[in-house]
């Protein structure tokens, strides 16, 4: 058998191996009780973000004056806001804000830094030296007060310019883990061989370093996203994350820390965005728990 026949049969064993290993990982995850209930949580929260209709059939929207600030009656669980408008749809409306920015921005990081880290972590030189002095700059920015000037600079800000921002501000951190991790992977034996015969350098990244340093990053931008949802409350409470008519769990705050005299206004989305963010935390350390190596021992 030649060379080049030995390393793809290789490649073909540790694809097999490395589904047998995803197999056995979502078996041990599934055998955890608080990794099911915190994803049918978050689950359940993606679905309230992306069907809202089937949660309340109120639009949120409509308000009666005379019932501002009034607590909860039949059929309206959560009370009213200030403006009469029916709590529990707002809280529900809310939710797609929050979902959206601390999912795709979480899901864009994890491919931003992946990718950059593994550029950095396989090709060291002029590659690495270029995406690691871009990381240094944007660490030496302070992070939520970089934040807040940037937005504070753009007159119109949707989602999608909040998730770019951050974005733009928050890949480094990631590229440094999966960058070690591949600094790592790249000198293993499969590697080595598989560069040997000049099996091309994507197709090395793709079938060997990624899927064998990804776990790291994986596990770190699972914990990351918790973080994710608080950040665009803190943002939109400080009034440079969505700007109204958006209905937000940040906003929510924002209007609740004017009237105090009425807590149902803070209660019912800090008691959201804490299942939530907790959620994803208990997800995230369950995934790192389950692909640490001293404990598959």
């Amino acid at each position: 058998m030649s060379e080049t026949s030995q390393v793809f049969g290789a490649e073909t064993q540790d694809l097999e191996g490395r589904t047998l290993s995803n197999t056995q990982l979502l078996r041990a995850l599934l055998r955890k009780p608080q990794f099911v209930i915190c994803l049918v949580l978050v689950l359940t929260f993606f679905l309230m973000a992306a069907v809202p209709r089937l949660f309340t059939s109120v639009d949120p929207h409509f308000c009666a004056l005379a019932k501002s600030a009034h607590s909860r009656e039949p059929g309206h669980p959560f009370g009213f806001d200030i403006q009469g408008c029916d709590y529990f749809a707002n809280v529900i409306y809310g939710a797609r804000p929050s979902v959206l920015v601390s999912l795709v921005a979480g899901i864009g990081g994890f491919v931003v830094a992946g990718i950059l880290g593994l550029l950095a972590g396989y090709f060291p030189g002029l590659v690495d030296t270029a995406i690691s002095r871009v990381a240094d700059v944007l660490f030496a920015l302070p992070g939520l007060i970089a934040l807040i000037v940037i937005l504070n600079s753009v007159p119109n800000r949707s989602i999608w310019i909040i998730v770019a921002i951050i974005l733009v501000t928050g890949w480094p951190q990631g590229m440094r883990v999966m960058r070690s991790t591949v600094f790592s992977v790249r000198n293993r034996e499969y590697v080595l061989a598989a560069r040997s015969v000049g099996v091309p350098p994507l197709r090395i990244l793709r079938k060997h370093v990624f899927p064998n340093a990804m776990a790291p990053l994986l596990a770190m931008t699972t914990l990351g996203i918790g973080g994710l949802i608080g950040l665009e409350a803190v943002l939109t409470f400080l009034g440079v994350g969505l700007q109204p008519p958006s209905i937000s769990w940040g906003s929510q705050f924002g209007v609740a820390a004017s009237y105090r005299e009425s807590p149902h206004l803070f209660l019912w989305p800090a008691l959201f965005i804490s299942t939530m963010t907790i959620s994803f935390m208990i997800i995230g350390d369950s995934i790192r728990d389950a692909l640490d190596p001293k404990l598959l021992r």
